[in-house]
């Protein structure tokens, strides 16, 4: 399969000329070791996450999450949901010590979304970047309660489509790729999480957060997703989200030549154990009003409200683990990892 390796400007030239669906940042909210969807209640759970959005984050999340919110570090300001990912750490190859990489803005950024602390990128597609289709198939937003996990931290093989690392370097994000880049990236490892677009219409969730979505998408890219089954016929937004993590920071540090990759996600697997979890919270009708709009990029053609991203990273949330997570650590947070960390997961996730 050939891969479309975008340079920044060129993203920046197609993303301009694009006219289905939302791209927004969302800054960092707090990065604890909780899970509601996997592992509610847990306090802490299993491995440390990155989160972003909506203040009503927590160990356990029930009911309608946006409605709870009030505030939210998105730069679209009904978007009250959360958005989780595994946070990414250095293993330093001379004495084992581990550092947690920080994530940065995604580049390059639309119209006012300076100022983005951290974070990450979030994408909600009607078809695909370039049209919307919605003659053909029309979007329903998720209702709330509703969330969903893709990938998971037991596979140690190869990720579904949609889950992906490029090394950038320059302005080119470079080849797509389903582990961890093995050489130096000169500015730092992206990676993006492609969430199922089939819903069975009738659960909010499931036992492993994945069976009532169907994944029907088997490219890499923000693809259209072929046509939905009868078990999961409803199509919702394509959501995904982007982060670029800032690994430069530790490339003097290891050398390619004589060194595996040093990098290594929080709980403890292989890079093909990438995974996300997303929690709706959208405050009423936003989210469907922009998928009912057509041939319209970056924020509904107006129908969702937008915050500066100053005002956005105003929003936090309380440390509910109260744990150390910064500077060198003798081990990740929670002292576990590899085998250990995936035991204690392996009920949460099926691969």
């Amino acid at each position: 399969m050939k891969v479309f390796t975008p340079s920044f400007g060129l993203l920046a030239a197609f993303v301009a000329h694009t006219q289905a669906g939302l791209r927004f940042p969302c800054s960092t909210l707090t990065t604890q070791r909780l899970d509601p969807a996997a592992q509610p209640g847990a306090l802490p759970s299993a491995h440390l996450h990155m989160i972003v959005g909506g203040n009503a984050f927590n160990a356990t999340m029930l009911g309608d999450v946006g409605e709870r919110a009030t505030c939210t570090t998105c730069q679209m300001s009904e978007d009250f949901s959360n958005y989780w990912v595994a946070n990414l750490y250095f293993k330093d190859p001379n004495n084992g010590s581990y550092h947690r990489v920080m994530p940065k803005p995604v580049q390059p950024l639309l119209g006012g979304s300076d100022g983005a602390q951290g974070g990450l990128t979030v994408y909600y597609t009607q078809f695909d970047l370039s049209k919307d289709n919605l003659a053909r198939q029309p979007i329903k937003a998720f209702p709330p309660g509703f969330r969903m996990t893709v990938g998971s931290p037991t596979v140690t093989t190869k990720p579904h489509a949609g889950l992906s690392y490029q090394c950038m370097s320059g302005r080119s994000r470079g080849t797509i790729v389903s582990d961890f880049p093995k050489g130096k990236c000169d500015n730092g490892i992206f990676t993006t999480h492609h969430f199922a677009p089939c819903w069975d219409g009738k659960n909010l969730d499931s036992p492993d957060h994945q069976s009532h979505m169907f994944n029907t998408v088997t490219s890499e890219g923000f693809t259209n997703a072929p046509a939905c089954p009868s078990s999961h016929p409803v199509r919702v937004p394509q959501v995904a989200f982007e982060v670029e993590w800032d690994t430069p920071a530790f490339n003097s540090l290891w050398d390619p030549a004589k060194d595996k990759n040093p990098f290594v996600w929080s709980y403890g697997g292989v890079g093909a154990g990438t995974h996300a979890d997303y929690m709706f919270g959208w405050k009423g009708d936003s989210l469907q009003r922009a998928m009912d709009k057509s041939e319209c990029f970056y924020d509904g053609c107006g129908s969702i409200k937008k915050q500066a991203m100053s005002e956005a990273n105003k929003c936090t949330v309380e440390d509910f683990v109260k744990e150390n997570i910064d500077g060198w650590q003798t081990s990740m947070a929670g002292g576990v990892g590899g085998e250990a960390t995936a035991a204690k997961v392996k009920k949460s996730f099926t691969a």
